[in-house]
């Protein structure tokens, strides 16, 4: 029942093939608001554990900032987010090729880590189970499952 049909030949998303990190703006290019609605919605939309969306966004306007010099990237206190958008981009490109996404954090992940012999360093934090739905979204009741999320103004602690 999954949302898309399996593609034969699958190829990465267009969208995704294109994206890359931009180190300057134009400050001339601009959003509108309705474009903001959309990339609200869409944060809106993510899934969350437990439907719990336990974040807000403050969208600022800030394309004259810039980061300058160097920065040790070696080890990120970001990388929990830098997973969470690597797993948001494999779940939209398995919509593109015909799958659908399940993201949790229910699993033992000490066993997880032992079984798969993580280094110690390293620390197991979501599985994502990818696959056709058998039912239709919103089908199954469960918890957690819930269809229904935050409004945009609940999400948004500020918008400059």
């Amino acid at each position: 029942m999954s949302g898309c049909e399996i593609a034969m030949h699958p190829r990465l998303h267009p969208a995704l093939a294109r994206r890359f990190s931009p180190v300057r703006f134009d400050p001339q290019g601009t959003a509108s608001s309705a474009q903001v609605d959309v990339w609200l919605d869409a944060a809106r939309k993510a899934p969350a554990a437990g439907n719990s969306q336990p974040w807000m966004i403050i969208m600022v306007n800030l394309a004259h900032v810039l980061i300058e010099g160097t920065t040790d990237w070696e080890c990120s206190e970001f990388s929990r987010y830098d997973l969470g958008q690597a797993v948001a981009h494999m779940s939209i490109q398995g919509l593109a090729v015909g799958l659908d996404a399940h993201q949790f954090r229910a699993f033992g992940r000490e066993a997880v880590a032992a079984e798969f012999g993580v280094p110690s360093d390293w620390k197991v934090a979501s599985m994502t189970a990818f696959g056709v739905a058998a039912h239709a979204a919103g089908g199954v009741a469960a918890p957690g499952n819930s269809r229904e999320r935050a409004t945009i103004r609940d999400i948004t602690w500020a918008r400059i």
